[in-house]
């Protein structure tokens, strides 16, 4: 199993940038695909991002592209969102999640772990 604790997040305006940082625990790390998500207030959780277990492909929803970016470093056991350009609507609770199955499926809830997420918000 592994264990996902967030970081990064806080109050930002719009268009500004922040970096969302995931540290996963165990040895294993490498091993598993890494998405992050999201959830606004008073919607569901949705889908921002993923990455396969070398880094090597990505996969983002329509909303974010071209404006965020998932990245990962396995010798550090870390999962990164670059978020630039950021929009109002980012405003939500962002969380990390680890899958050991394929990054494509993440988005259809195909997850092993969770975080406990960190905050976004973005002010006009």
């Amino acid at each position: 199993q592994v264990q996902l604790v967030e970081s990064g997040g806080g109050l930002v305006q719009a268009g500004g940038s922040l970096r969302l940082s995931c540290a996963a625990s165990g040895r294993t790390f490498s091993s598993f695909s890494m998405g992050w998500f999201r959830q606004a207030p008073g919607k569901e959780r949705e889908f921002v991002a993923a990455v396969t277990s070398s880094g090597g492909f990505t996969v983002y929803t329509d909303s974010v592209k071209g404006r965020f970016t998932i990245s990962r470093d396995n010798a550090k056991n870390t999962v990164y969102l670059q978020m630039n350009s950021l929009k109002p609507e980012d405003t939500a609770v962002y969380y990390c999640a680890a899958s050991r199955g394929n990054y494509r499926y993440m988005r259809d809830g195909a997850l092993d772990a969770w975080g406990q997420g960190t905050l976004v918000t973005v002010s006009s």
